[in-house]
């Protein structure tokens, strides 16, 4: 479960993809593909949830790791490496490691 909190040390990966809006559905079921099979399967994995440009242009992907060392280590992993080609060969890729610093949430 996604718990997004200054106090678990736990490092975030926010990644980017750009798209085009016709390759969207794709991307998305390219990574959610490597996610189920494997990368959720990884010691050290917490999280991960997809998220899809609403305009058809970007998809994003927002995971915790236990580790940085933990996250590499999967990265070694043959098994979503297939997937993860079919998703850069449609879509451009930025990636981005993260640590929480604040949280905010409303009055309501």
């Amino acid at each position: 479960m996604t718990t997004i909190s200054p106090s678990r040390k736990l490092v975030t990966l926010i990644n980017v993809f750009t798209v085009e809006p016709a390759n969207q559905r794709q991307l998305l079921e390219l990574l959610a593909r490597a996610t189920e099979t494997s990368v959720r399967h990884a010691p050290g994995f917490i999280s991960a949830s997809l998220h899809r440009g609403l305009d058809g242009t970007k998809v994003t992907m927002y995971a915790q790791w236990r580790s940085v060392e933990d996250y590499q280590t999967m990265r070694e992993n043959p098994a979503p490496l297939p997937y993860l080609q079919q998703a850069l060969a449609i879509a451009k890729f930025d990636p981005g490691m993260y640590e929480v610093v604040e949280t905010y949430s409303g009055a309501a």
